[in-house]
Formats: structure tokens, sequence, C-alpha cells
């Protein structure tokens, strides 16, 4: 609940709480806090449960959690139905930005091991170098 309050700022609010309640009154609003605050977390939890019951047996694996939208997505992200884990693993990033740098300067990419380039395996290459007649065309309304 209180995940980034530093240590300063926990002495702080303790001197703040001895100087407004002072030492006498400070344990009885201490107890009733933590009784107001067990009081809500109690009702939190009884209406999680009517819910469910309510949901009936269809919604046994709802948790609330994943109403949450970025919980939700890395559960749905997670999910191995889709494939995006083998997907997630088998793209290299490092390789492919050295095949298309090999590409532009017109170096032979060597494979790793294990694993061919499209590329090299049907010998078609891409000529992405720049000619000196090739001008994108001119549009004087767009400038």
């Amino acid at each position: 609940m209180f995940n980034d309050i530093g240590p300063l700022e926990l002495v702080t609010l303790i001197v703040l709480a001895v100087l407004v309640f002072g030492p006498d009154k400070l344990p009885k609003v201490i107890q009733d806090v933590t009784r107001t605050i067990r009081k809500i977390r109690e009702f939190s939890e009884s209406a999680k449960q009517d819910i469910r019951q309510e949901l009936g047996p269809e919604f046994k694996d709802f948790e609330f959690e994943d109403l949450n939208p970025k919980t939700f997505i890395r559960k749905q992200l997670d999910n191995d139905e889709l494939g995006l884990k083998e997907i997630r693993n088998g793209f290299d990033l490092k390789k492919e930005m050295a095949e298309v740098t090999d590409a532009v300067h017109g170096r032979e990419s060597e494979p790793s091991a294990g694993t061919t380039s499209s590329s090299s395996s049907t010998g078609d290459r891409v000529d992405m170098t720049k000619k000196p007649d090739d001008r994108p065309p001119f549009d004087m309304d767009a400038t």
C-alpha cells in the first residue's frame, strides 16, 4: 500500500502525528485507523465474494486484478496459444540489423550456425544503393 514512502517521509509523518495528536492520544488514533482499515478490507473481500457468487461457475478463474489493463495485456501476451513466445525468442535483433547493414553496404552476410538468411539462400539481392539519377518526385503544392 505504501511502497513508495521512503524512510525520511515516514519519520516526517510520525513526527507530524505526534505534534498534531499528542503523545497521549496517538495510540488511540492508531488503533482507530487500523480498525477502520481492517473493516474496509473485510468489506472489500465480502463484495468480491458476492460478485464471484453472482457471476457463477463460468467465472471461477476470474481475478479482479485482471481488470487492470496492463495486467490483462501481460496475461494475454504470456498466453502460449498465440505462439508469441516462439516469435519473441526467435527474433534476433542484432542479427537482423547486421544483415540490413551488410545489404546496404553491399557485403555478403555470413549466416550464423544453424540458421540461413533468406537473401543468401535465394541468391536474389535487393539493391538499396542510391543512384544519382533517382530523385524523388517534386510536388510544388506540397512545399
